[in-house]
């Protein structure tokens, strides 16, 4: 007898769309209130002070309201003009890609029965006929397309809102730092709520539209699904290098001809490669990220919907139990919410000292109230005792057994944002000791950031066993696939905290380049300090997801693939470990040496217009903007294929020619490798960037020692920064989308391999 669940059938089909509407009318709301604030050149605004009664907190001595807010406008539409045209260029690009690897999908899966309309024997069921291998190639290609559009459209969503939002924040820190925090808080959470929701809702009514042809063969229906997953982070692959690559060229190039030759601030209106840096933000650090987390999203839902279809939810058809992994993901919007309301309504932010805190509170708060959603969900959604398909075999778990994986991956990606934390933020002793590292010069800053980068790894990586260990004992690749679920659970929260940054980073740069006042700037540039320390959690957190999700995926490959056991002294599988090792540093290489090459004609442009425009440096000239952005568009998109094409080409050649053995150990050494990597590089770029930003900002005794602005050990700080640039903004990011994505890959073509693949062992 099948024991049932608490929640039934019907609650189910209703909550999950419900949570992902109230979700998406939650962002709405959000960006209603954020719209309130005016960016307008209609002369009726300046009377109201920006559309509200309230006064600012200072007049600008001789600047006049409406002078402001027009300046504000036009650094505002600048701005998202360049973000939207390098999108819709990128997106052409990576529109014919989708499109011939869709095909390819088609066509390898298709293959594997040549194209027969007959059913087939199921794979954990011989005794039952399941559908044919050409469905599941139509039905792959359409979740991977489904997937893709979603991830396009979450990154552009983003973009969108981040640059609507740079300027209002700006003009709300004239009133205090209070306003400024809730509007660039506000517009990251719409950010975060639009694309939880909507990934949550097109994977939801995928399930149920493919079920109506799929019927009662939930495996061949969940196998299918996971195309979304592919589809979402190959795209995410693309917006995070492309996106990468060019905001890192022009922030190098402004940095290095800018505030080292020239000594002007980061965002001085006289430097030509400015508007190109506001830009990059939004292109890397919003629309790269949103993609990135939607893809983690997107391959963990599906790792757990393939695992759990070959267990007894699957076998006994059991919808609720099912979709478990999907009830999550709806309970974590609804906690998301509530956490939301406790920075903009419950608990107002009132000084500079107050912006971290505030910010840190939202992890906490969500993490704590998830721990009693997930709870609740367990009991509801899960019957006492099931079976999970463990290599081969049915292990019996407890309902209390899988809500404690998922609570091992929540709290464990707390654990790493904290850890991440500790290494980049400014506020504790590791990057201060990097920061006294600039007495003596450059060299020994990078030598002081590099050893805090490899350190920094070790606390997230036991954080990473542990949950590992301990989700595996429970529950199989199905309780690690629960546990980045767990990790993602409150990606809403994650996403607006990272959104914030980017923003607020924007809204300092429009503070200079429209000329406000002092006091103005110091509002944005602490909000913008909050904002660099989150941003790096934020990627803490992608990373170990990513682990996680990588690990499942790699679990549900090797059942998929009918591979019993994966000996690493073979010699097939330690060749695939070795090169899967290296792959990573291949793919740093690349991406590197392409923000280089791209910094290098941004630098020599950004020079050629100081030397040869007269009036710059006085401010009687415009720089060219225009040419700025596009060295890096042009750079940027012709620069993102080569290191793309090897992440989404490897897979294929590897199981082809080697086989399902080789192809294991890839996926495997790429995992291991590729997170000491993505963690340390991360990190040591931010602590580097932050050990700048606590010379300049000299509230302490020790930074005023090493400033100001301009002293040898700023310069020092300076060099060390512009070489964390690539590290943490184009490589580390882009590799946790490396190691998912591998695995994505080879699980969805995983039959072919099984059926064709190792052609070049079956020749000798």
């Amino acid at each position: 007898m099948v024991e049932s669940t608490l929640l039934p059938d019907l609650a189910t089909q209703v909550v999950i769309p419900l949570c992902a509407l109230v979700g998406i009318a939650f962002a709405l709301v959000q960006w209603l209130l954020v719209s309130k604030v005016k960016v307008s050149t209609d002369k009726s605004h300046s009377n109201s002070k920006n559309g509200f009664a309230e006064p600012l907190i200072e007049e600008e001595d001789g600047v006049s309201e409406h002078a402001v807010v027009q300046k504000c406008a036009e650094i505002q539409a600048a701005i998202s003009e360049g973000a939207t045209s390098f999108l819709f260029t990128e997106y052409q690009y990576v529109g014919i890609f989708m499109v011939a690897f869709a095909i390819l999908i088609f066509l390898f899966l298709g293959s594997v029965e040549g194209f027969s309309t007959e059913a087939k024997a199921c794979t954990f069921d011989a005794t039952k006929l399941c559908k044919p291998a050409l469905a599941s190639a139509i039905f792959s290609t359409i979740a991977f397309l489904l997937g893709a559009v979603t991830s396009l459209i979450s990154g552009f969503l983003g973009m969108k809102i981040a640059t609507y939002a740079n300027a209002r924040t700006t003009l709300e820190a004239r009133k205090g730092v209070g306003k400024a925090f809730i509007v660039a808080f506000r517009s990251g959470a719409v950010m975060g709520f639009l694309l939880a929701a909507s990934g949550l809702l097109v994977l939801y009514i995928a399930i149920n539209l493919f079920k109506l042809y799929f019927g009662d063969d939930w495996e061949g229906l969940f196998e299918a699904i996971t195309g979304y997953g592919l589809g979402g982070s190959s795209m995410a692959l693309f917006g995070r290098v492309a996106g990468g690559i060019y905001t890192k060229a022009a922030d190098v190039g402004a940095d290095l001809v800018g505030k080292v030759e020239r000594n002007i601030p980061e965002d001085d209106p006289r430097n030509p490669a400015v508007i190109a840096d506001n830009v990059g933000d939004n292109v890397g650090d919003i629309a790269g990220m949103g993609s990135d987390l939607f893809g983690s999203y997107a391959e963990s839902s599906c790792a757990a919907l393939v695992v759990a279809s070959i267990s007894s939810f699957g076998i006994n058809h059991e919808f609720t139990a099912m979709l478990y992994p999907l009830l999550v993901s709806s309970v974590g919007i609804l906690v998301c919410l509530l956490t939301t309301l406790f920075a903009t309504d419950f608990f107002e932010v009132k000084a500079v000292k107050e912006i971290e805190p505030a910010l840190k509170k939202q992890l906490i708060i969500s993490t704590a109230l998830m721990t009693l959603g997930v709870a609740l969900v367990s009991w509801i959604a899960l019957p006492y005792s099931f079976t999970i398909f463990d290599f081969g075999s049915q292990k019996d778990v407890k309902s209390w057994q899988l809500f404690l994986c998922v609570c091992v991956g929540l709290w464990a990606g707390l654990i790493i944002g904290f850890v991440t934390e500790y290494y980049t933020s400014n506020a504790y002793s590791p990057v201060q000791d990097v920061a006294d590292s600039c007495r003596t010069g450059a060299a020994t800053n990078v030598i002081f950031g590099l050893a805090l980068g490899y350190k920094s790894v070790i606390i997230p990586i036991f954080a990473i066993a542990i949950s590992i260990f301990v989700s595996f004992s429970f529950a199989a690749m199905y309780g690690i696939a629960v546990a980045a679920l767990g990790m993602l659970s409150t990606i809403a929260t994650g996403l607006a905290i990272d959104a914030y940054g980017p923003i607020s980073d924007n809204a300092g740069g429009i503070a200079e380049m429209a000329g406000m006042s002092h006091k103005v700037r110091e509002r944005t540039d602490a909000l913008d300090a909050a904002g660099n320390t989150t941003a790096a959690i934020g990627k803490g957190f992608a990373i170990g997801s990513a682990a996680l999700v990588s690990l499942a995926l790699f679990g549900a490959f090797v059942s998929r693939a009918a591979i019993s056991n994966v000996d690493v002294l073979t010699p097939k599988v330690f060749i695939g470990l070795l090169v899967g090792a290296m792959l990573p540093y291949w793919f740093s290489a690349m991406t590197m040496k392409s923000v280089g090459s791209a910094a290098l004609k941004m630098v020599e442009e950004v020079r050629r217009q100081f030397n040869t425009i007269p009036g710059i440096m006085e401010g009687t000239a415009k720089p060219d903007y225009a040419t700025c952005v596009k060295i890096s568009t042009d750079a940027s998109i012709k620069e993102m294929i080569p290191p793309g094409a090897l992440v989404m080409l490897t897979p294929l050649i590897v199981g082809t020619l080697f086989g399902v053995e080789t192809l294991s150990g890839v996926l495997a050494g790429s995992l291991v490798s590729g997170v000491q990597i993505a963690i340390s590089a991360s990190n040591t770029g931010g602590a580097w960037d932050n050990a700048k930003k606590y010379i300049e900002a000299g509230v302490s005794d020790h930074a005023r020692s090493l400033g100001p602005k301009g002293s040898d050990a700023h310069k020092a700080a300076v060099i060390g920064d512009t070489v964390g640039d690539p590290l943490k903004d184009t490589s580390g990011p882009s590799l946790n989308i490396l190691i998912k994505l591998m695995a994505v890959e080879s699980l969805v073509f995983a039959p072919f391999f099984a059926a064709h693949g190792g052609l070049l062992f079956k020749l000798f």
